[in-house]
């Protein structure tokens, strides 16, 4: 038997309840254990576990006998599901040269506005320079600054209009004027390296060239290669039979050299399941995933795209559960249409599993209600004692 959009199978009780919202505030007492005795495997009854959501005659069945058996479908904020689609690589291609050569006049005008003549004349010389395949032009110096939030927007005007440049801000030997410096980007035409001093060259469009420190490495955060027209998450949706999340976000973050906090989710899914969810890098190209897949064991990554944030956990709408129950007993089909029929007219009880409530010798919810209760030295104790067994 198959449940589709369920958000849990009708079986008695219900211990694998999932939240689709927020949990009931008032819970069972808790029972109490003494410290040295060993504690046997909680049942549902202990942790309140005995109710329904209606009276109507239940059935029973096998709940995950298979990890196929449970299928998990994230539910973006904005209502779709999320699913594993394609393996197609987003385009990251910016303006065409034929757009960009249209663009040049326009772009120089907008600098001409922002800084005036004698800084655009500087760059008009370094662009035609760069379109003449010189490989080892030297940087220029633009006028004088003293205006930080200007700066910010010159830096600014670059990124959006001349991605192939790289700017940072320098200042004069009297330590008191600053200037932004603009190099064309390192590459692999020989082009001059980050760093690499400069002592000789001339500051165009400084008032006093000379006195400008030219010879200063250039400040990396300006040199980050990453296209201004993309956005700089890479948002995947990321597919997995049988591991929990962080477990393939691991096994993903190894074969790229990333450590596992990189990756940002809205939540994570259960291991014993099939589960679809987005996740999102900083700055990682999709081709580098995409290579994954051949390499890649109950792994999927695709439907890529490139996005301005990234994803913070919370940030969903819920999950879709598509529930197989196996070896299912009732009495009859009929039976079993009337409790699946009281289940979307009732819904259900909004326990939490006994998973929630861990398999220590003390149940953890015990040590939080100490601690709740301002009791820590119960707490402590319930946690470090000696007990008989353990």
């Amino acid at each position: 038997m198959r449940c589709r959009h369920f958000l849990t199978p009708l079986l008695s009780p219900l211990s694998f309840a999932k939240p689709p919202s927020r949990p009931l505030a008032s819970r069972a007492r808790a029972v109490a254990y003494p410290p040295s005795q060993r504690r046997a495997a909680l049942a549902e009854p202990d942790v309140g576990i005995s109710q329904f959501a209606s009276s109507l005659p239940g059935f029973r069945g096998a709940l995950k006998q298979r990890y196929s058996d449970f299928i998990v479908h994230e539910v973006a904020r904005d209502g779709t599901l999320v699913r594993l689609t394609s393996f197609d690589l987003p385009d990251e291609r910016a303006d065409t040269d034929d757009e960009a050569e249209a663009d040049l006049p326009r772009a120089l005008e907008s600098f001409r506005l922002l800084c005036g003549d004698a800084d655009c004349e500087a760059l008009r010389g370094f662009l035609s320079r760069v379109s003449e395949g010189d490989s080892d032009v030297s940087p220029i110096i633009l006028s004088p600054d003293a205006d930080k939030a200007h700066r910010l927007e010159v830096h600014d005007f670059f990124k959006r209009n001349f991605i192939f440049l790289v700017t940072d801000t320098v200042e004069h030997s009297d330590g008191v004027q600053r200037c932004i410096r603009v190099r064309l980007r390192s590459g692999p035409r020989g082009r001059r390296n980050v760093g690499e001093k400069a002592s000789n060259r001339t500051g165009i469009g400084s008032s006093e060239p000379s006195g400008w420190r030219d010879d200063r490495p250039f400040d990396s955060r300006g040199s980050i290669t990453w296209p201004y027209h993309l956005g700089k998450f890479l948002r995947f949706h990321l597919y997995k039979e049988n591991k929990d999340t962080q477990e393939a976000l691991r096994v993903i973050g190894k074969m790229l050299g990333l450590q596992p906090r990189s990756f940002r989710i809205a939540g994570t899914k259960d291991k014993r399941a099939i589960t679809t969810q987005q996740v999102t890098l900083f700055k990682v190209h999709a081709s580098r995933l995409a290579a994954l897949n051949n390499k890649l064991t109950g792994i999927k990554v695709g439907d890529f795209n490139y996005v301005k944030e990234g994803l913070v956990l919370g940030q969903l709408m819920g999950n879709r559960f598509t529930i197989t129950l196996r070896s299912v007993i009732a009495e009859s089909e009929d039976m079993i249409k009337v409790a699946v029929d009281g289940l979307i007219k009732s819904g259900f009880i909004n326990y939490y599993g006994l998973q929630r409530f861990g398999s220590a010798s003390v149940p953890t919810h015990l040590v939080g209600a100490a601690l709740l209760r301002g009791e820590w030295r119960s707490a402590v104790s319930l946690i470090l004692d000696p007990r008989e067994g353990v």
